[in-house]
């Protein structure tokens, strides 16, 4: 799974950040301004401002600036209002971008994109060929930032309309909110009033009449007293038209006469025309944001100056905005609040690994050329890494996503079907996804991109429509690939969003077969027949005996059915394919989905592949995840907002299909990576009764050597956690657990017979949640393996407090866990407080002959304990001898394993020995253990050189090779 960024674009009505405080001028006005927001002090200094060529912050005007024209009292306190009213507007936060911490505004992360200054000349040419149509960044003059778009022209000429155009997702919204902002606080001293329009506002009205005066004083009530003095404010009003390809313009006279008054009534297509015209306020300066496909409705001896917004097309810029993002504070959520932010060390970790990957000049260079991508990379990382607020899902991750920067786009305004641009995308996108998933291929020539897109094409409208989406769209999911061995060939932006698209094309129903085409009207009109014709054979048959008929009565009742059911067959290999490629066998030892989705952003650490060894076979693990997740209701809910509903009931027959098919191959045992992505897929899903359905035969949760990050914990809470029958066994020995992952995963814990928590670096802190594990009184746990965690005497002290109030633990095991003598006599101390355990496993814990004898002495008397392990410990012959003469003593009793040998003969514990030491191998001392296992073979050679008795010479040969088998792998390990 590979990764190949810029700002997303979004609706006026929800801002990107909250911005630093309005200037001393302001805060006076405010503080006697009656204001719904009296009583709230502004906030402190404002922040400083980043920005790739000048800081914006050095353009506040000095005090007393403002006001030059608009000097009556009445007049600035009405501009001042405009500006507080407009503050407040923009600088509104998504639900989307307030994952990303209480502290995240606009100010303190953006980071101005390249824009670049065209001609009318280039305008004009033929649109470039896919394979260069993402390379014209760094061509013609330098770049422009945005205190020189109204610079003279290089003739000389006065620049009083500039036009900033660029492709989807490459910011233009967020740059207009970003220089709103910076008028509202007076970093914009050229204009002294600027009025924002929104395109998509404007269209709305139609062609109701009215005057500009109007217009702006419907948006802007407080405006109402500077509308006279419009005329005289020149080049220092500023109008922003926002998103001109939603307005429809006509520039001939014949379509939109002149008009000069700004109080004369028109449509607001006119005024607006008329405006560019400068025919009304002609010295008024005019900043329009339009996708490349409108640049042509406005006529160009009306533009002053074309600004292409190229992104972020130096990786520098790429760069500034991570660390400026991804620095941000978190929230703090978290499953159950029980969520750990992550510290400075951990972000720094990742901005610098980030930075390293896109020196690499890897894929993911290529996509962060969209700000837009930025923001999807930095929202994917706070998913992996940050805690995750309920219920966001990867899915709904990228949804939002879609529709920060499609939400309310239409193809072509001007065309009466209004059709949806991600809709469009959805056809088109996602024909091409899905074909390369099927396929599995992630590289795409020309020749495939252009026979997705020219599919089913007949009429010249439709054809426009294409050209459209070219100019506007196609950049945004599809890039030129830049791996070796690979140019020409283009690759879906990020790797995930092919899958994506894959599964939305297939959940929307856009891949029908030609029996789905007709299957619906078919089945409705062979059931309207049926219906007709049974009427009459109904009767028939009562008047005449004949014996066919009621035979053929039923078969038309029938037929309908069957056909419906033919048709549904498609559904069901949706699923059948959905499912073979969650549980593809070639797939089972890869990393698990989470794992590869942060190895593709951040690289991956260690030598890569060879350039020349053959590549490995692509691997779709998200695209059944997406279609689990495309098919949760908040998911079809944010999808029918972007014009792509998902009929209810299609999900239920999806759902059903995929339930039926999950069914059957989740009872194979899976391995732990595997196992965990058949997890997530139901994380995705968000459907608890159906994962409860699917899940309810699975007794074994082995997930052993899966790293467990708070978002892993997560899922498998979320989809386990609910459910209400027992868990046989939960192993998560290796899984780098810590004392937050095992709050995380406390319900599964309530609900497992048996826990293997091994090697997993536990400490003291992490066995007060034992403790309260332990106490519980829904626990049900019957045996605990803590061995190899560095428990120490703290923690077992913690753990007795949960024994003594347990009435289900039998068997613990504390192999091993660095108790040493102090904690042995703890335990000896307080074994008596629990009443029902049966073994205790505290081999290889130092401990030495006094306290050994001590938890020996202790665990004769317990009433229930059967079996104590003492083995590898710091014991001398004398106290090996001690033990095993208290174990004799007397009847009844713990038994007590304190050696491998029993004088001349072997122990007859050790199968538990070496069940223990090959559970072990890998994490205790290999020269230590090795020196026991010698011995312990010098006394099996010894034992059966003695005896006479077959039967016992073969039980010691066999446990001679075990025993070898051991030593031959610790021989391979290095010893």
């Amino acid at each position: 799974m590979r990764w190949g960024c810029h700002l997303p674009r979004t609706s006026w009505g929800s801002g990107l950040g909250r911005t630093s405080q309005l200037s001393d001028e302001h805060i006076s006005f405010l503080t006697h301004w009656s204001w719904p927001f009296r009583g709230v002090h502004p906030l402190g200094p404002a922040r400083a401002f980043i920005r790739h060529h000048e800081n914006s912050a050095d353009s506040v005007p000095p005090p007393g600036r403002h006001g030059q024209l608009f000097k009556s009292i009445s007049a600035t306190e009405a501009i001042q209002r405009h500006r507080w009213n407009l503050m407040e507007w923009f600088s509104r936060l998504p639900r989307e971008e307030r994952q990303f911490g209480p502290t995240f505004a606009l100010d303190t992360v953006h980071v101005d994109p390249v824009i670049r200054e065209s001609t009318p000349d280039e305008l004009l040419r033929p649109s470039a060929e896919l394979a260069t149509g993402h390379q014209r960044t760094q061509a013609g003059q330098p770049p422009l930032v945005l205190s020189q778009l109204f610079d003279p022209d290089a003739c000389g000429r006065r620049v009083q309309t500039v036009v900033l155009y660029g492709t989807v997702g490459t910011g233009k919204s967020t740059l207009v909110r970003k220089m709103v902002l910076d008028w509202c606080y007076g970093r914009l001293p050229a204009f002294e009033l600027l009025i924002p329009f929104s395109c998509e506002d404007l269209s709305s009205l139609g062609s109701t009449p009215a005057s500009l005066c109007q217009l702006v004083t419907q948006r802007y009530t407080p405006l109402k007293e500077v509308l006279p003095l419009m005329t005289a404010a020149g080049s220092r009003l500023l109008f922003v038209l926002h998103g001109l390809e939603r307005l429809n313009l006509d520039f001939r006279l014949a379509g939109t006469g002149l008009c000069n008054d700004p109080e004369q009534p028109g449509a607001p297509a006119a005024i607006m025309v008329n405006l560019l015209r400068k025919y009304m306020l002609p010295e008024a300066s005019i900043l329009v944001t339009t996708r490349p496909s409108a640049i042509g409705r406005i006529p160009s001896k009306y533009v002053g100056r074309y600004g292409e917004i190229c992104g972020f097309s130096d990786t520098n810029l790429q760069k500034l905005y991570f660390q400026l993002r991804l620095n941000q504070p978190d929230c703090g959520y978290g499953a159950g609040g029980a969520g750990v932010s992550a510290t400075p060390a951990q972000r720094d970790n990742l901005i610098q690994m980030l930075s390293r990957n896109l020196e690499g000049h890897h894929q993911i260079a290529a996509a962060c050329f969209l700000p837009s991508y930025c923001w999807l990379v930095c929202a994917t990382l706070h998913f992996l890494h940050a805690p995750t607020p309920a219920g966001q899902t990867l899915t709904s991750i990228y949804t939002s996503f879609l529709r920060l920067n499609f939400s309310g786009e239409t193809l072509d305004s001007t065309h009466p079907s209004n059709l949806s641009l991600m809709a469009y995308a959805a056809r088109t996108m996602g024909k091409l996804a899905y074909e390369g998933v099927s396929s599995r291929k992630t590289y795409f020539s020309e020749e495939d991109v252009r026979g997705c897109l020219e599919a089913g094409i007949k009429t010249e409208e439709e054809f426009q429509l294409l050209q459209i989406f070219r100019r506007d769209a196609l950049r945004f999911f599809l890039a030129p690939c830049v791996e070796p061995g690979h140019l020409g060939a283009f690759v879906f932006t990020v790797p995930a969003m092919q899958e994506y698209l894959a599964a939305l094309y297939i959940v929307l129903g856009l891949r029908k077969t030609a029996l789905q085409r007709v299957g619906k009207e078919v089945v409705e009109f062979a059931g309207r027949v049926g219906e007709d014709v049974s009427l009459v054979l109904g009767i028939v048959a009562k008047l005449l005996p004949l014996r066919i008929l009621p035979l053929l009565f039923n078969l038309l009742k029938v037929f309908p059915r069957v056909f419906g059911r033919m048709v549904s067959k498609s559904r069901e290999a949706v699923a059948q394919a959905m499912v073979l490629e969650m549980f593809r066998e070639e797939d089972y030892y890869n990393d698990d989905v989470l794992d590869q989705m942060g190895a593709s952003i951040l690289g991956v650490e260690g030598p890569r592949r060879h350039p020349d060894e053959p590549p490995e076979d692509e691997v779709f693990e998200l695209f059944p995840m997406f279609m689990g997740g495309l098919l949760s209701a908040h998911n079809r809910a944010v999808l029918a907002q972007l014009g792509c509903p998902i009929k209810n009931l299609d999900a239920l027959e999806n759902a059903q299909a995929i339930k039926k098919k999950l069914g059957k191959m989740g009872r194979q045992v899976l391995p732990p990576s595997e196992l965990l992505d058949h997890l997530f897929f139901h994380y995705e899903f968000q459907n608890q009764r159906f994962s409860a359905e699917v899940l309810g035969s699975l007794r074994q949760l082995n997930l052993a050597g899966v790293r467990m990050t708070p978002l892993k914990c997560t899922v498998v809470a979320a989809v386990l956690g609910s459910g209400k029958h027992l868990l046989d066994e939960v192993n998560l020995a290796s899984c780098q657990l810590d004392p937050a992952g095992l709050q995380t995963l406390m319900p599964v814990f309530l609900r497992a017979r048996k826990l293997g928590l091994q090697l997993n670096g536990l400490g003291p802190e992490a066995c007060r949640d034992l403790r309260d594990l332990l106490l519980h009184s829904q626990c049900q746990i019957t045996t605990l393996r803590l061995s190899n965690n560095p428990l120490t005497a703290a923690g077992v002290a913690l753990l007795m407090e949960g024994l003594a109030g347990n009435t289900s633990l039998t068997h613990l095991s504390l192999l091993h866990t660095d108790l040493g003598d102090e904690g042995l006599e703890l335990l000896a101390a307080q074994l008596d407080r629990n009443r029902q355990l049966q073994e205790l496993n505290v081999a290889y814990n130092g401990a030495g002959d006094a306290a050994a004898l001590a938890l020996a002495k202790a665990a004769r008397e317990h009433p229930s304990l059967e079996l104590l392990h003492l083995y590898f410990n710091e014991l001398s012959s004398e106290g090996r001898q001690v033990l095993r003469d208290l174990g004799g003593s007397g009847e009844g009793g713990a038994r007590v394993v304190a050696s491998l040998t029993e004088g001349a003969a072997v122990s007859e514990y050790w199968s538990v020995i070496l069940s223990e030491v090959q559970r072990n191998l890998n994490s205790w001392d290999p020269t230590r253990v090795q020196s026991h296992l010698k011995l312990l073979l010098r006394d099996l050679e010894d034992s059966r050189g003695a005896t006479l008795n077959p039967w016992r010479k073969a039980q010691l040969l066999r446990v001679e090779g075990e025993v070898k088998t051991l030593l031959e792998q610790l021989g391979d390990s290095g010893c």
